[in-house]
């Protein structure tokens, strides 16, 4: 089956499809017991990232459960920064942690053997689009620059990452260096999951709502924009989903000035202004994951919202974040079942 004829593939092209396509962000993961069981397998989860059997193993798992439209690959958004040697780990209860960077480590930063350190997850693309139905569409990603960037300087996650902000203001070209050498090799990695098997990539920006309106231009929508401009010069035909998460009003441009072929939606994102955003081009989203957790009349009505006021035009379904560990999978599965009813005879 060519990739034109797959749902989201379609989507990404500017089709209506009734009932939308829908995949939903870290399907593979927590919420599943299988996953659990993998993942105690696999040792560390860099490992679980690292060894194509296993990530294999979680990205497939979703699919054979509920036959989602699109498999997502397993990996991680700081796989960049540990193939630049910057010590990722991941430690329970603490999430991603890694040694902070300054301004003489981003001068001494080298991009040049990121696709060779990173060939296991080159391979696990491939080999899951052997593996995959050949109606699924296989997504790959990476994370956006800024979003990276906020983890490099700050050696973990914050609740508004301020001192990458602060990092920004105080040491303005280190910073935009920074950002453009992840934008390159984003960029490049991007397209060796494409030439592996990928049929079209999305960009988490998951930090882009801490961002105020200059430094959104500057450290969300340019590195992005040379992203896509470089994917799009080396593979013309490649669709790219671009999801700023918090960006609000700031989505208005978003579109435009990145290139991007959809732009995802986070469930903060109002309907109206989302069905605005839906006639330049492909939205997806963006199901709060909350009613994931909570089930019956919440869920069903938060699915029922978005199809009303999104699903006349393209519209990839999914959630406004990622699913979470409390998510029942019964609950997914009346999800896809909802969903997939819409237009059904």
């Amino acid at each position: 089956m060519s990739e034109t004829r797959r749902k989201i593939m379609q989507v990404l092209d500017g089709k209506t499809l009734t009932p939308p396509p829908l995949w939903l962000m870290r399907q593979a993961g927590r919420y599943l017991p299988e996953y659990r069981e993998t993942r105690a397998k696999a040792g560390s989860f860099l490992d679980l990232c690292y060894s194509p059997d296993y990530a294999v193993e979680v990205t497939l798992q979703p699919i054979r459960r509920y036959g989602f439209d699109a498999a997502i690959l397993f990996s991680d958004i700081l796989v960049i920064p540990d193939a630049m040697k910057r010590n990722v780990r991941f430690t329970e209860g603490h999430g991603p942690e890694m040694d902070p960077i300054d301004e003489t480590g981003i001068a001494g930063l080298d991009g040049e053997n990121v696709i060779d350190y990173l060939q296991p997850v080159l391979e696990t693309v491939k080999r899951l689009r052997n593996e995959l139905p050949s109606e699924t569409t296989l997504l790959g990603f990476c994370g956006a620059p800024w979003t990276v960037a906020t983890y490099m300087i700050a050696g973990h996650g914050t609740l508004d990452q301020a001192p990458a902000r602060l990092f920004a203001y105080k040491h303005p070209r280190a910073f935009e260096h920074l950002l453009m050498l992840l934008a390159d090799v984003s960029a490049d990695y991007l397209v060796a999951q494409i030439d592996a098997g990928a049929d079209a990539v999305q960009i988490f920006d998951s930090w882009a709502g801490v961002l105020g309106e200059k430094e959104f231009e500057a450290f969300a929508v340019r590195p992005v924009a040379r992203m896509i401009a470089s994917i799009k010069a080396q593979r013309p035909q490649t669709r790219v989903i671009a999801f700023a998460k918090g960006a609000g009003y700031m989505l208005k441009t978003y579109r435009q000035k990145t290139g991007a072929d959809a732009i995802g939606l986070d469930w903060s994102v109002p309907l109206a202004f989302a069905a605005e955003l839906q006639k330049d081009g492909p939205v997806q989203g963006n199901l709060d994951p909350m009613r994931v957790v909570a089930g019956g009349h919440s869920l069903e009505e938060g699915i029922d919202d978005i199809l009303q006021a999104l699903g006349n035009g393209p519209l990839i379904f999914n959630l406004g974040h990622g699913i979470t560990p409390q998510a029942d999978p019964e609950n997914v599965r009346l999800l896809v079942e909802r969903v997939r009813g819409v237009g059904a005879v």
